[in-house]
């Protein structure tokens, strides 16, 4: 939208307009910034005002209080933006009505919203506060749903509170809702005290945020506490970035950037630090480094545990390793080549292995042929990914039950770790890991720590795709330091040759554009070329809606899947995830708003964080069953396991009909597209286009621009992470 500027440097400024009115429509509201776009009831005038400006929270029906002025804008109309703006709860019956309609008060949905207003009409807010035992007047008002009334409406007034205190300091109202359930009703006296509390305390929370806070309530930028908090905040953005360790030049360059204060300072606060024992140093390659000191310890003792598994006795003996091969060939169907009788071999004379190698050249066949000659000697075999969609995938080419790595280890939700470890450790003889590239350190050292030491170990994944979200570089670091065999499977299979998708994933990963097939021959891989990005968006919904469900009877909502190299623009999966949203799920009169968009029944929804309370994890894919505004609750389905949300903890699903290249490792599809332009140039690299291509199970339509792509294809330099692992297992 444009408007004028209303930093104007005339002598005399007009002033600002005052506007009353309920809010009618919340056309847009984002809780990241408050910033709102109203529909609002102004007395006297006969159609809807629309209003902009910035609100830490909003409800239908509240009463707007608004101050600023009015403009033409030429996209949009008459507007009035805004330079303040306040709300207070509704005074009329009807907007009493939809405000408690609104889902905010647990206990309250459109049935009990009617039944209060019937029974105390505009005092209702007065009674709940000052005469709750009115309440039981109500029809179907029993103790619990009293209770949940009383303390749903005395949380939104203490809420209120906080986030209008927080939004003053630019906090998002859904992280204001995680302030109050940590800190309760004294938030903002802990936050006076030390706002660097919020980071260690509050997920979401970064340093910036809690800095800004901090200067505002007068703590100096001296101060020992800030000091020692952004040091900690360049080690966490460093853990960001897939870093456990930065060279000590940078991590102090990078503080003194950030914090604005002599570097003798810098020095005295990571002293400090270290002998509280919370950072450690010590030297990667000759270069003195700074760790944070769990993930130093963590690359510590992975590098032990392998070290003494290894040096155990191996729990299998094969006498004739050619005829176990013969017999397992046998009972699966299939003659392994040579390359791949070669890799059981080494396999098999190791307690601990890697078997590495892309997409088409067998690493499913050699993992089948493995177990079905260790489990004849009667070994307790365990499977596990990193992902339930991995897991899932794993389960069915092997025929064997596989778990995700967490619910292998069996996280207590209650003490916040896992009840698997050294002194719980896992019942095996022989623990395979798939999917590999996604597991980073923190998750490497639950795992092994958990596993026993007469138990082998086989590491499986491509180390050619993405490597983990988390910091490290685990299977890079393994493979890297020689300390185990390694098989690298790199013959693709003839039946795999006929496959495009497989065929250009390759190509992808040697540096080479893909091979394109005649545009009236039906393949399994496609780029349609657009030049200009802005046509991108349609396209996509054409190919999702019609193009491929008619040509190749694929399931719009549960079987294609955009793939994006990242969230923002145009064609980024937040702005594709509103549009196929529209496209794909009819407007459901029932639903909840939430940052920019709405959540209804049916919609395609993923978790973003690790969630062990609901057994729920970073990346899962599900389905909206139901939205309960009476209880505040939505219902999700992942995989026929219905998993509740209170409305409070909605921040940690997004809508999925598209997602971000990065969160869809581990998974694979029927179908993937993926947006490919040069407004994405940031992202454009080798390993992210050839991790996305090789989601695709059968098909994958790359759409975008042949420079984008080609940009992507030549981009084949990868970040060295910051990572003591290899030199662990070096020594």
């Amino acid at each position: 939208m444009h408007y004028c500027d209303l930093n104007m440097t005339h002598d005399t400024q007009p002033s600002p307009e005052i506007l009353s009115g309920v809010v009618e429509r919340i056309t847009f509201h984002n809780p990241d910034n408050g910033y709102s776009i109203l529909k609002v009831k102004v007395s006297g005038r006969g159609q809807l005002v629309t209003v902009v400006g910035h609100l830490a929270t909003i409800k239908l029906g509240e009463v707007l209080q608004a101050s600023g002025e009015w403009l033409n804008d030429p996209s949009y109309g008459l507007q009035f933006k805004s330079s303040s703006l306040t709300v207070s709860p509704p005074t009329t019956l009807e907007g009493v009505r939809r405000y408690l309609s609104s889902g905010m008060i647990k206990g309250v949905g459109p049935v009990y919203a009617k039944k209060l207003v019937r029974a105390f009409g505009e005092a209702v807010f007065e009674v709940i506060e000052k005469t709750p035992q009115k309440l039981f007047e109500v029809p179907g008002i029993g103790q619990v749903r009293a209770k949940q009334i009383i303390q749903g409406w005395s949380e939104q007034k203490v809420m209120g509170d906080i986030m209008i205190f927080l939004h003053q300091h630019n906090i998002s109202s859904s992280r204001a809702v995680r302030i109050y359930k940590t800190f309760g009703a004294d938030a903002i006296n802990i936050i006076l005290e030390n706002p660097y509390r919020l980071v260690d305390q509050i997920r979401g929370i970064g340093f910036i945020s809690a800095d800004a806070i901090a200067q505002k309530v007068g703590i100096e930028k001296t101060s020992v506490i800030r000091v020692e908090a952004g040091l900690h905040y360049v080690l966490s953005q460093a853990m960001e970035q897939g870093h456990c360790s930065l060279p000590r030049e940078k991590f102090f360059s990078q503080a003194e950037d950030i914090l604005e204060v002599p570097q003798e300072l810098l020095k005295q606060a990571l002293a400090q630090s270290c002998l509280k024992g919370q950072i450690i140093t010590d030297e990667i390659d000759g270069v003195e480094s700074v760790f944070p000191k769990k993930l130093y310890q963590a690359e510590q003792q992975v590098a032990a545990f392998l070290k003494l598994i290894h040096q155990t006795e191996i729990p299998w003996e094969i006498s004739n390793v050619k005829d176990a091969l013969n017999i397992a060939e046998k009972r699966l169907g299939v003659k392994l080549a040579e390359s791949q009788t070669l890799a059981v071999c080494k396999v098999l004379e190791s307690k601990i292995s890697v078997i590495t190698g892309g997409p088409g050249v067998g690493k499913t066949t050699l993992i089948k042929t493995l177990i079905t000659i260790l489990a004849a000697q009667n070994l307790k075999i365990v499977l596990c990914a990193p992902t339930g969609r991995a897991a899932k995938r794993l389960a069915e080419t092997t025929g064997l039950e596989a778990k995700t790595i967490h619910r292998l280890l069996e996280m207590d939700p209650i003490r916040g770790e896992f009840k698997r470890s050294a002194d719980y450790p896992l019942i095996c003889d022989l623990l395979i890991i798939d999917e590999m590239s996604m597991v980073d350190v923190p998750l490497m050292y639950a795992l092994m720590r958990a596993v026993p030491l007469k138990s082998g170990v086989i590491f499986v994944g491509d180390i050619d795709q993405l490597p983990s979200v988390g910091p490290g570089s685990v299977l890079a670091d393994i493979i890297a330091s020689n300390a185990f065999n390694v098989v690298r499977l790199t013959e693709v299979f003839r039946q795999m040759e006929t496959s495009q998708i497989i065929v250009n994933a390759h190509r992808i990963n040697q540096g080479l554009m893909p091979l394109e097939q005649p545009s009236t021959e039906i393949s399994d891989f496609y780029f349609i070329e657009t030049k200009d990005p802005s046509n991108g968006v349609n396209k996509i919904i054409q190919l999702v809606t019609k193009r491929i469900p008619e040509r190749f009877h694929l399931n719009p909502l549960k079987d294609i899947q955009v793939l994006c190299p990242m969230n923002k623009g145009g064609l980024g999966a937040r702005s594709l995830n509103i549009e196929l949203q529209k496209a794909l799920l009819p407007a459901q009169e029932i639903g909840i708003e939430r940052f920019g968009s709405k959540l209804s029944s049916g919609d395609k929804v993923m978790q973003i964080v690790n969630n062990y309370d609901k057994d729920v994890y970073n990346g899962d894919m599900g389905f909206i069953k139901e939205v309960d505004l009476e209880q505040s609750l939505i219902l999700i389905n992942y995989d026929g396991r219905s998993v509740g949300y209170d409305f409070s903890e909605l921040d940690q699903i997004t809508l999925a009909y598209a997602t971000t290249i990065h969160k869809s490792q581990g998974s694979e599809y029927p179908a993937v597209i993926i947006p490919i332009v040069t407004q994405h140039y940031m992202m454009l690299k080798r390993n992210l286009l050839y991790t996305a291509v090789t989601r695709g199970q059968k098909l994958v339509v790359l759409l975008g621009q042949r420079q984008a792509l080609k940009m992507a294809i030549e981009s084949s330099g990868i970040s060295q992470r910051g990572s003591k692992l290899k030199d662990w297992l070096c020594e």
